[in-house]
């Protein structure tokens, strides 16, 4: 039998519900190698083991009674944006220290409610805000391919928890492409579903109406199994949409004959690794090769995306960080009077790039520049949504890279923000429009760094993207690739 930490989402369900593996014994064959590899990669920030346990236990005891649950006894990890009742939630900043969640997420409910066991919190940049974890006022989080090199961000924990084999599947946030852009840095699915498809009660906001709550997997099966667990209305969510579950999982295997897969020409830019580029249209073939039609457009609002995203998303992240005072939860650094202590407060707990992003929106929102910038931002972003829009009335998804590159080293874009920002360029268009996006393996660099394929589908598209998502991951083997760690070193 293979190692039980190589095994899917859906094989290690699949196992336990058969009775060749205990829920116990897969449990504590995760919580060996994060004990063994862990303290060089960083993708945990807590882990709970004894807790873990005691589920696993009663998820087998639940088996032997004969019960059922999609992932009944399976170990998942959670981004630590998200609320585990009585866990820690620090959201990778240090003015949450001491905080512990009094109620579980509702995408955390709903994996319990499906028999996973939430085996441990991941780091991220802090409050979402970053492209390569480097952010986080915790730990750094190293990329499992090359341990000098970025595992992409916000979600880097999650990602590189799940390329390292040290959970089958974690959970993600994408604000501007925080699960995409991880997801293909490391070599792993990463999900983002339609805005509204997945509850964000108990998500600590960034920007409320960017976030959205996705999977991080092994393979495409298994985002799409995620996602049918964790989506659905939630009444203490306004913005969730009113749909029935979906059984996305149980539609895959259907082959592309028919589809049309649009290419859009703004995202081949100047600038673009060329190994990277290269790739994707390897891929944009490999689709062509299984029966989809490759239809070329463009979507020239892409070239305003990024200013757009950096108005819209620092403007909601200056109002949702204004809760973080020093008065209710988290740290408080005593001032000599309420407004001092709140300054103070803020002022140590608030890493660099959160200052820098909660000034930004400060100011675009006050008197004067409301008209001239964040007005004028959110009349751009409906323009983003109307071209998506007009490229699905001829289009069923869009093929384009998800990164220009592949994962940095440490550092390398630390010294100019711009440049970070830029790591998203192909991802925040479609937290702006509030669709659908997917990336999987699509190839390496010569260096053996992972390259992602990013398939985009129109609001409530997941079906059609992971129908060709799954169609190419099958075709190719990308997707089997796993670093090679050296047991017990931590070492590439």
């Amino acid at each position: 039998m293979s190692e039980p930490t190589t095994w899917t989402l859906a094989e290690s369900a699949r196992r336990v519900r058969e009775g060749a593996i205990s829920s116990l014994e897969l449990t504590d064959a995760y919580l060996d190698r994060i004990d063994r590899l862990d303290r060089a990669i960083g993708a945990y920030l807590t882990v709970d083991a004894d807790g873990a346990r005691a589920q696993a236990r009663a998820a087998d005891e639940r088996r032997s009674r004969g019960e059922r649950a999609p992932l009944l006894g399976v170990p998942v990890g959670i981004k630590d944006v998200l609320n585990v009742s009585g866990w820690p939630c620090t959201c990778g900043s240090r003015i949450l220290e001491g905080y512990r969640a009094p109620f579980d997420a509702t995408a955390v409910e709903r994996l319990r409610a499906a028999g996973a066991i939430p085996l441990g919190i991941l780091n991220m940049d802090e409050f979402a805000m970053g492209s390569s974890t480097e952010n986080s006022s915790r730990q750094l989080t190293r990329n499992p391919w090359d341990l000098e090199r970025v595992p992409g961000g916000s979600s880097g924990g999650s990602a590189a928890a799940v390329a390292a084999d040290l959970c089958p599947a974690a959970l993600g946030t994408d604000t501007g492409g925080s699960i995409r852009q991880p997801a293909a840095l490391c070599g792993c699915v990463g999900l983002k579903p339609t805005y509204g498809r997945v509850s964000r009660y108990g998500l600590v906001a960034y920007a409320s109406s960017l976030d959205q709550i996705g999977p991080l997997t092994k393979d495409v099966r298994d985002a799409a199994l995620l996602h049918d667990v964790i989506s659905g209305r939630d009444p203490r969510d306004s913005t969730s949409l009113d749909l029935p579950p979906t059984s996305l999982a149980s539609g895959l295997g259907r082959e592309l004959t028919g589809m049309r897969l649009g290419l859009p020409a703004e995202y081949f830019i100047d600038g673009m690794d060329p190994e990277v580029e290269t790739a994707v249209r390897a891929a944009v073939e490999q689709c062509k090769a299984l029966g989809a039609e490759i239809v070329p457009i463009s979507l020239p609002q892409t070239r305003y995306a990024i200013a757009t995203y950096y108005i819209v998303a620092t403007a909601e992240a200056s109002a949702n960080l204004a809760r973080f005072d020093g008065v209710r939860y988290g740290r408080r650094v005593p001032g000599e009077d309420p407004i001092d202590m709140v300054e103070r407060t803020r002022a140590a707990g608030f890493g660099p790039e959160v200052k820098r992003r909660i000034i930004l929106g400060t100011y675009v929102l006050s008197s004067g520049y409301y008209d001239a910038y964040y007005l004028r931002a959110l009349k751009v972003r409906r323009w983003i949504r109307a071209g998506f829009d007009e490229a699905f009335r001829s289009c069923d998804a869009l093929l384009t890279p998800t990164s220009p590159s592949p994962a940095f080293r440490f550092g390398e874009r630390t010294g100019d923000p711009l440049q970070m920002y830029l790591s998203d360029i192909f991802t925040v268009t479609v937290n702006l429009a509030g669709i659908c996006g997917v990336s999987l393996p699509c190839g390496f660099t010569k260096a053996g760094l992972p390259i992602g394929l990013q398939v985009i589908g129109p609001a409530l598209g997941e079906a059609a993207i992971l129908r060709v998502a799954h169609a190419y991951e099958q075709s190719t083997e990308w997707h089997t690739r796993r670093p090679n760690l050296a047991v017990g070193e931590g070492a590439a």
